[in-house]
């Protein structure tokens, strides 16, 4: 059967392709089963429609749900997210999606969380130097959509880059899978940047260092799933999960106090948390 959409899930795309010395696995975690999946040279890529680079998949309990090690799970997402950031320099965080599709919510819920400091320096340097000193300048934005705004995501970070010099971006959008067990439980963190829309065939422009010219870290969550791909006989329709809005809410704070934490390492976990 041919399926009309495909996977933005890296580690679907290697399941579903034969051994490749061009594709090194890792496995690692404690809260997270964490699967690591580097893509080494060209022709594994084209295998996979995967670019070059590093891909790492967090899969748990439902994101949905409140589990008793969640501070814990924060911070393994941070930790892995930190190896991937540059040391020193501005971090803009873009939120992608469509915030009045819940599905869809998700980039643009995450943006509601982070901590922005990059205009603290200026509007503070009188009341604490120390506490200044000790934050990393990081700049948000959640632009909409094409349908929206008539503009590009792509276009709109471009212009934001441009005028800000960050060091490197964090885009967040929701994914598309093919495996149920995945949707909703798992969350990915590539350095190759995102593809908007790539997973149920409505490319836009992408967002990587090549169109940007730093670093680009995109993380995203399966939230939504074609139904080809649960019967095969089924209509050509793309489906969310039932709590879909319990699952928006609640990947979008680990997400968010994730990043901070990645972001700003002198805070703990109940820092970020009070803020």
């Amino acid at each position: 059967m041919t399926m009309p959409y495909r996977t933005d899930l890296a580690l679907e795309s290697v399941s579903e392709m034969p051994e490749s010395s061009g594709i090194i696995q890792q496995q690692r975690g404690n809260y997270f089963q964490i699967t690591e999946i580097q893509i080494t040279d060209s022709e594994a890529g084209k295998m996979l429609d995967k670019p070059e680079g590093r891909y790492i998949t967090l899969t748990g309990e439902s994101l949905s749900g409140f589990s008793e090690h969640y501070p814990e799970m924060t911070e393994e997402f941070a930790q892995e997210l930190k190896n991937l950031l540059p040391e020193t320099g501005l971090i803009f965080i873009a939120g992608l999606g469509n915030p009045q599709i819940t599905p869809d919510a998700l980039g643009v819920r995450v943006t509601e969380k982070i901590i922005a400091t990059r205009h603290l320096q200026k509007e503070l340097a009188c009341e604490d130097e120390d506490f200044l000193k000790q934050l990393r300048p990081v700049s948000t934005l959640a632009g909409g959509v094409l349908g929206q705004t008539g503009i590009e995501s792509a276009e709109l970070i471009q212009a934001v880059c441009e005028k800000i010099h960050p060091s490197a971006v964090i885009a967040v959008d929701a994914l598309a899978c093919t495996a149920p067990e995945r949707l909703g439980r798992t969350i990915q963190i590539a350095d190759t940047g995102i593809s908007p829309g790539s997973g149920v065939s409505n490319h836009r422009t992408a967002l990587n260092r090549e169109t940007l010219g730093i670093p680009v870290i995109g993380i995203g969550v399966p939230t939504v799933i074609n139904t080809k791909y649960l019967a095969e006989h089924a209509p050509d329709m793309t489906v969310a999960p039932r709590d879909i809005d319990r699952l928006i809410t609640q990947a979008a704070h680990l997400i968010g106090c994730g990043i901070n934490l990645a972001v700003q390492p002198d805070m703990s976990y109940a820092d970020i948390a009070n803020f």
